[in-house]
């Protein structure tokens, strides 16, 4: 998920930027790393993992109200992927998304990111597969040009399935750091479709609350929603 923001969704984002809502998508897949970034290349393996579990599940928890997080299944990073720490109850699944699946092109490579999100079972079960499987390349050492290789090779495959109709995530922590140059998101809640038209949303249009942001090679749609709390109740903005 690391192909360039298109153009209409960076004036999206820009138009929630001047009010106070700025959101980076997660769908930014780099199809060249720019020579000046810097994060030229991966970072050691031991960098983009949380030494302390029970501080990645509190983390990945933190991206939903508790009413939903407590009985949440919880993946964790391990060094070939992400695995189960928690199992859930409810069919919702919280996850810390890194560098490969949750920056900008420039930072593909930044180990410091960390992003809470906690998906619906019907993310878990088309979104969530992508996301994990990126990061399991990511980790691999793939490049994004790799990465976008083995994305179209897997979904011409049917080995990556299409969104489910009604996949969401919550992304209302408080906490973990979107990257250098946006390092706090506020709240907002994610929606996902395959190939789906930004204007059925009316996203991007003047006056309207939904930014909409397509990834022609992944077919992936992704409309996103700032809203007014964080998952802990607190005002948001």
């Amino acid at each position: 998920m690391h192909k360039k923001i298109s153009a209409i969704a960076i004036k999206g984002l820009a138009l929630l930027a001047v009010r106070g809502t700025a959101y980076l998508g997660t769908s930014n897949r780099a199809m060249a790393q720019d020579a000046v970034t810097p994060y030229p290349k991966m970072a050691p393996i031991d960098q983009y993992l949380m030494t302390d579990q029970s501080a990645e599940i509190a983390l990945a928890r933190s991206a939903a109200p508790e009413s939903i997080s407590r009985d949440a299944e919880v993946l964790v990073l391990g060094r070939h992927g992400f695995e189960t720490a928690v199992k859930g109850k409810n069919g919702f699944v919280c996850i810390v998304g890194r560098s490969w699946t949750s920056a900008p092109d420039a930072e593909f490579w930044n180990p410091k990111v960390r992003v809470p999100m906690c998906v619906n079972a019907l993310a878990a079960r088309s979104y969530l597969l992508h996301l994990t499987k990126e990061t399991e390349w990511g980790l691999a050492g793939r490049t994004p040009a790799q990465m976008t290789e083995s994305i179209t090779a897997a979904i011409a495959k049917k080995e990556l399935p299409p969104m489910e109709s009604g996949a969401m995530c919550y992304m209302l922590s408080k906490q973990g750091y979107g990257g250098d140059s946006s390092p706090h998101w506020p709240p907002h809640l994610m929606f996902f479709y395959t190939d789906a038209d930004l204007a059925s949303w009316g996203a991007n249009l003047p006056g309207s609350p939904v930014v909409g942001m397509s990834d022609p090679v992944e077919h992936l749609t992704q409309f996103v929603i700032a809203v007014e709390r964080w998952s802990d109740g607190t005002e948001g903005r």
